[in-house]
């Protein structure tokens, strides 16, 4: 679903609130960068390149893009076009972005952590943990919430919620009570007996790990993913400004040329679903952990995480065949298996993934967003792109 309201206090402003986010002209294409590599340096890849540079070039597409390669010590930047249409600059790996849904996987991370430190448990229910949400939902548990089986509606797709947003896009919801909207519904399913991808699940996951530990979730994504992964440049803001500098994110539709709606979205909405403010480069260092690190989760933790429902696809799809595991999901590509995350939010769409061991790793940022409903044609050649990346990047 893709809820595209008209902004009336900007009324050039096409806002494009899809499940997943809530979540220029020649000139740019003429701005391709070529590849910078830290650490031993290899010659770039051309064929990457020109795939980044198509991208830019296409009508409706990016007016930016930015790709991470790291295998083992070694990172290797590709970029296109430009990362503020004004300045003309290119886009840099510690330029700050909205990560969109990928903002599940640290919600993920969070929850995994704790049943790790045995303070949550998998099989630990609304009901027990939150039992002032609806009883209907009472029996659903922390696996349903992170795989998405839980049949919980959509708060982001509320009509509600949806006129707020109309109304006021920088409107500050109370985070914690962003299931408030959905209060009154009955579960889609019975828990466990569909896939869905619902925005819901992410915000009671980070619920209930606020209970199980009396800190707020903020704290806890310091203390177990910021901290121990070192990343310096990510945080859940509740505002709609972006720390300096950024990646812009834009509306581009054309003939008009491209809108920058960076900072036309509060984080509060979207919260532990979707909120996250991070860089390429500390992306790339979570998903390695996330995805393979051999000392972030224990075995056990490891194996329930890639416990897979085949074909339950990321919002938007990932390259190849998706399947979903516990805020992770399997892509089955071509060349090979990466294990991540996608996002798409107005202005960004994104995929983070790794290999599982956690020795490869792979970041690739659109400045423009696309999903299944919105954009699909671009989606379409951007989920192609991206399995180019992932065989480069398995490439021995």
């Amino acid at each position: 679903m893709s809820a595209r309201p008209e902004v009336r206090s900007r009324p050039r402003a096409r806002l494009r609130l899809s499940v997943a986010g809530l979540a220029a002209s020649a000139a740019l294409a003429a701005l391709v960068q070529p590849a910078q590599a830290t650490g031993t340096p290899t010659p770039p890849d051309k064929a990457l390149r020109k795939q980044l540079d198509d991208l830019v070039r296409t009508a409706g597409g990016p007016p930016g893009a930015i790709a991470l390669l790291r295998r083992g010590d070694r990172t290797t930047v590709y970029r296109a076009g430009v990362a503020d249409t004004t300045t003309g600059r290119p886009p840099r790996a510690t330029d700050h972005m909205r990560i969109a849904s990928v903002a599940k996987a640290f919600s993920g991370a969070v929850a995994l952590r704790l049943v790790d430190r045995h303070e949550l448990d998998l099989d630990d229910t609304i009901g027990e943990r939150l039992p002032y949400l609806p009883v209907a939902w009472h029996q659903v548990t922390l696996r349903q919430l992170l795989n998405h089986t839980s049949g919980l509606p959509d708060y982001s797709r509320a009509p509600a919620f949806i006129a707020i947003l109309q109304q006021d896009p920088r409107h500050h919801f109370d985070s914690r009570r962003l299931l408030d909207f959905i209060a009154d519904k009955d579960l889609d399913f019975a828990p466990g007996s569909q896939y869905a991808y619902s925005n819901s699940d992410n915000i009671a996951v980070a619920l209930m790990a606020e209970a199980a530990t009396g800190r707020p979730y903020e704290r806890l994504l310091d203390r177990l993913v910021y901290r121990p992964l070192d990343l310096r440049q990510t945080s859940l803001p509740q505002g709609y400004r972006m720390p300096r500098p950024y990646l812009h994110g834009y509306d581009v539709t054309p003939p008009a040329p491209p809108e920058d709606i960076s900072e036309l979205i509060g984080a509060s909405g979207v919260w532990a679903s979707g909120g996250i403010v991070s860089t390429p480069k500390d992306l790339n260092r979570f998903i390695r952990a996330w995805a393979g690190g051999p000392d972030y989760l224990s075995k056990e933790t490891r194996r329930q995480q890639r416990t897979f429902i085949p074909g339950a696809a990321s919002e938007p799809a990932g390259p190849g065949v998706n399947s979903a595991g516990l805020a992770i999901f399997r892509y089955r590509t071509r060349c090979g298996t990466v294990y991540g995350h996608t996002g798409n939010t107005p202005g960004y769409t994104q995929f983070a993934a790794a290999t599982a061991d956690g020795e490869r790793s792979l970041t690739f940022s659109i400045t423009t967003q696309t999903s299944k409903t919105v954009k699909p044609e671009l989606l379409a050649k951007v989920r192609a792109v991206q399995e180019d990346f992932v065989c480069a990047l398995l490439k021995h």
